[in-house]
């Protein structure tokens, strides 16, 4: 994945050299941005996979117990219901689903605080991207009866 990553930062780094990297009389080129950017990524895959190299060549260890395994699906089937939700619910619904139940099952936190965060969350993302992006995400039954 390293390698990968390594990949995509240069052909980020590449086209971003092609458009300009460099600072013009009026600001920043096109590629000023993404250059460093790719800068970054580089350097963090770099450092990644030279990290995982370091680590294999001292020990052969088990990928991933059964106890790992574990919090890994406890956490993964939420997300494909949530994915799924999507379709069904729309994102606003399935997001204040999704929050509500990491809070309860793994925050362990009180109603009124659920209820705050799984409700502001959606309705502030409803706001960022719906009104001042104008950038549609899908909806589902209850947005549309709310005439969202």
């Amino acid at each position: 994945m390293a390698l990968l990553l390594m990949g995509i930062a240069a052909m980020v780094i590449t086209d971003s050299l092609r458009v300009g990297a460099g600072w013009a009389e009026d600001g920043p080129r096109a590629g000023y941005f993404p250059f460093y950017i790719g800068l970054i990524l580089m350097a963090s895959s770099a450092w990644i996979l030279i990290s995982q190299l370091r680590k294999w060549h001292g020990a052969n260890a088990e990928f991933a117990d059964r106890e790992q395994l574990g919090r890994v699906v406890s956490i993964f089937i939420p997300m494909v219901v949530f994915v799924a939700g999507i379709a069904v619910l729309g994102i606003y619904v399935a997001s204040a689903l999704l929050i509500a139940y990491f809070m309860v099952r793994y925050g362990k936190n009180k109603p009124w605080l659920t209820a705050l965060v799984s409700l502001g969350v959606p309705l502030l993302l409803f706001a960022v991207f719906e009104r001042w992006f104008l950038v549609l995400l899908p909806k589902g039954p209850l947005e549309q009866l709310l005439g969202f």
